[in-house]
């Protein structure tokens, strides 16, 4: 492994320790002289009461484990939902392992035992919450007379027209029982405290795992204009426009809002975000001798544009940079997209990659590293991948490396040049990092 190559994979190890659940949850809550929980100046009694533990997301069995160290006999019951094979041995809470990013029967069920939990609860136990990414897709509920297939059917009408993320977020926070404020109703008025890990732009709280605890701006007459924006009013599944109907005739709850008394006991802690996770980088390239500089942690917009946006200004810095300076690592994170127009496989951070050595061929100097926090990019087993000067030599050439992008065959360009990245399940998500070194 190149030296350039250690150096990224040690700044992005870096980032992924500061935003581990574990100790991000260690570093908000601890127990004060075994009579409180305590948060800053926010504390919770535990004494004389019940305590109970939910939670879904891909990271979710770490916090889970230091819950445990940190309350151990103290926990009544719990139930987290994590993604397969990323769960670890727990004692005192019980774990179920669910589909993501396609929601599967088994996370029906686990969000249905968490309702039936929280529906025991009563204003003297308290609630810990846990969430991180992927904790939607782990707890669907629809709401009485859906069933799966319909969430999952207007989930991919939405997608298919271009609705934003807030617009697709609204509409199945309508459809859910657990989602958009309903885990917190849920509970009865028990003191809820959510800890919870941000996998979007932004952190808004209403958006992070669809909101369970958060309360939702959103209504059923913002669902309906949703759909009659994209005209999907004949293309929803009977049951779905059914749901809506009674929604707007008031015979379905509206979701709670901001301001409604119930959220008087509850507390949200953001616990980690991408801005963590490239301070963490930032120090640790300044460790490597680099001077860093944060861009941004909200890069959203086409992967492929945004990488030759960073490449581009790589070039400008190191223009500037003289023999007796030291060299610069820019720093970017927060989740693009790929539009696919071929069928080839990839995900957003291994295209990051490909078209950033595109725009670096032949060009000394300059690498980068493109990777999803959470071990996984697209439908693959690989986290992102590596771009030097020399990648599109190794993919075969120009022409060739231009035609993998054009296929969205990302992953097939970069096992070609040997520029994979493979971590593994990191057991976070704080979206997306891009790491460029910049040397003369």
């Amino acid at each position: 492994m190149r030296k350039e190559q250690q150096i990224l994979r040690q700044i992005f190890d870096a980032a992924i320790m500061a935003v581990a659940p574990d100790t991000a949850l260690q570093r908000h809550l601890h127990v004060e002289k075994g009579k409180w929980l305590c948060s800053g100046e926010r504390r919770w009694q535990l004494e004389g009461r019940r305590i109970f533990v939910f939670g879904a997301g891909k990271g979710v069995s770490p916090m889970a484990q230091a819950v445990e160290d940190l309350l151990g006999d103290s926990i009544e019951d719990g139930l987290v939902v994590v993604k397969y094979d990323h769960d670890l041995p727990l004692q005192r809470i019980r774990q179920v392992q669910a589909g993501h990013p396609v929601p599967d029967e088994n996370g029906v069920l686990a969000a249905r035992q968490i309702l039936q939990m929280a529906a025991a609860c009563t204003a003297q136990d308290l609630v810990l919450c846990l969430l991180t990414g992927g904790a939607s897709a782990l707890t669907p509920a629809p709401g009485t007379g859906m069933g799966l297939e319909d969430l999952q059917a207007v989930t991919q009408l939405l997608l298919s027209c271009g609705a934003t993320i807030q617009e697709l977020n609204a509409v199945r926070k309508h459809l859910s029982v657990f989602s958009g404020g309903q885990l917190a109703r849920a509970v009865n008025g028990a003191q809820l405290c959510s800890v919870i890990v941000s996998d979007v732009v932004g952190d808004p709280l209403d958006v992070i795992a669809s909101g369970p605890t958060a309360p939702d701006p959103t209504t059923f007459a913002d669902c309906a204009e949703i759909i009659r924006r994209f005209n999907l009013e004949n293309r929803l599944p009977a049951a779905v426009r059914q749901h809506l109907a009674l929604g707007l005739d008031g015979k379905i709850p509206e979701t709670p809002k901001p301001g409604d008394p119930l959220f008087e006991r509850v507390d949200n802690i953001l616990a980690a975000t991408n801005r963590q996770a490239l301070e963490a980088a930032a120090q640790a390239a300044e460790a490597c001798g680099y001077e860093p500089c944060i861009l941004t942690d909200r890069m959203t917009g086409e992967a492929r544009v945004r990488a030759a946006d960073l490449v581009a200004e790589a070039k400008v810095r190191q223009g500037h940079l003289d023999s007796s300076g030291r060299g610069i690592c820019l720093l970017a994170g927060g989740e693009t997209t790929v539009t696919i127009t071929g069928k080839g496989k990839g995900g957003r951070n291994q295209e990051m990659a490909l078209a950033a050595a595109l725009e670096l061929e032949g060009h000394t100097g300059i690498c980068g590293l493109f990777a999803g926090t959470d071990g996984t990019d697209g439908p693959t087993d690989a986290a992102g991948g590596y771009a030097f000067a020399d990648s599109v030599a190794r993919m075969g050439g120009r022409s060739r490396a231009a035609e993998f992008l054009q296929a969205n065959d990302s992953n097939s360009a970069l096992t070609a040049s040997g520029d994979l990245l493979w971590t593994g399940p990191t057991l976070t998500n704080v979206m997306d990092l891009s790491i460029l070194l910049i040397n003369l």
